[in-house]
């Protein structure tokens, strides 16, 4: 099984910053996409921004311009870097992971639990 685990969330005022971080640990062969999603209460998950393990990424057009992806392959690690947040930013994030356990396992998805973000002052 991987295990994602998220860290970073908070509250923070509008125009404020943040940097959420998630670390895939156990059983990995190969991590391609990680990324993060995000949920707020009464909507449907969206698409934050992904990133390829060749450094390829895209992002929701809600954050375009604002948030930045990045990865460490060799840490196993995704970040999300994101400026200027808007109270409408305020969600639970989730990191997720498309991976391989072992050289002939299939391509699974794996979530995080999610960490909350809140934009208010």
């Amino acid at each position: 099984q991987v295990q994602l685990v998220e860290s970073g969330g908070g509250l923070v005022q509008p125009g404020g910053s943040l940097r959420l971080s998630c670390v895939a640990s156990g059983r990995i062969f190969m991590i391609y996409t990680m990324g993060w999603y995000r949920q707020a209460p009464g909507k449907q998950r969206e698409l934050v921004g992904n990133i390829m393990r060749g450094g390829t990424s895209k992002y929701g057009d809600s954050v375009k311009g604002r948030f930045t992806i990045s990865r460490d392959n060799a840490k196993n690690t995704v970040y999300l870097q994101m400026n200027s947040l808007k109270p409408e930013d305020t969600a639970v994030y989730y990191c997720n992971a498309a991976a391989v356990e072992d050289i002939s396992g299939s391509l699974n998805d794996y979530w995080g639990q999610g960490t909350q973000v809140t934009v208010s002052s």
